[in-house]
């Protein structure tokens, strides 16, 4: 019998955080622009300008965002790497010491817990202390570039669902065509994100959903008033 490979969720953590982060924003904010002056002001060109700027200036916006907060990450890390290179170089018995205490803590016996550090230490000691010291490994480390890219190509694709229904939808029920395509689009993308996670698919759906509908309800109620004040 062939052993059946085990399936882990944890290395998609990175990536998978900052497309549905994006995305959500991407499909929420711009739809909520789009409702908030949609129940304004029913004009399709100025609805079609709100929703093109809410894509573009949401899109560089979350990039820069993502890329300056995991770039604040990568140079915390890379700062406990370097001082934990220095400390091998200075003190590399007590450092030893250190990481077999870790793994002794964990359930290892004494014996063995010395024996593991001192081969791991001999394969690879940064790469040892970073793992199980420090919590860094390939996995987890931060990757700017990739999370900025992640983030603007995900509200980017978020945020061009409201911007095509408001190229077409009728400008009496746009709130209305905005609001459903949402929440259909959110379902999905609630779904995929929680298959693609390993975690319960209602539950996602459900969370989404709700509060995407108050930040919606919110708006239009914030635009219905304005556009009742202008008149």
């Amino acid at each position: 019998m062939h052993h059946q490979l085990e399936k882990h969720y944890v290395n998609r953590i990175g990536w998978l955080r900052a497309a549905v982060l994006g995305a959500n924003d991407g499909l929420l904010s711009t739809t909520s622009i789009v409702i908030g002056v949609a129940a304004a002001e029913p004009d399709r060109h100025t609805i079609i300008l709100a929703a093109l700027a809410g894509l573009i200036a949401g899109a560089m916006s979350m990039a820069a965002g993502e890329y300056v907060s995991v770039s604040s990450q990568s140079d915390t890390e890379k700062a406990d790497l370097e001082r934990e290179r220095k400390e091998l170089e200075e003190i590399p018995e007590i450092e030893l010491m250190g990481l077999a205490k870790i793994y002794e803590q964990r359930g290892v016996s004494k014996e063995t817990a010395l024996q593991v550090a001192r081969e791991l230490t001999d394969h690879n000691a940064l790469e040892a202390h970073a793992r199980d010291e420090l919590g860094i490994n390939e996995i987890t480390q931060a990757k700017p570039l990739q999370a900025a890219i992640a983030s603007f190509g995900s509200f980017g694709f978020g945020a061009a669902l409201p911007f095509m229904v408001s190229l077409w939808a009728p400008i009496e029920q746009m709130v209305y065509y905005q609001y459903g395509f949402t929440i259909v689009f959110l379902m999905i993308l609630g779904a995929i994100s929680a298959k693609t996670g390993g975690s319960p698919i209602g539950i996602a759906v459900a969370r989404i959903c709700f509060w995407g509908t108050i930040a919606m309800g919110a708006t239009a109620f914030v635009g219905h008033l304005f556009g009742v004040n202008v008149n």
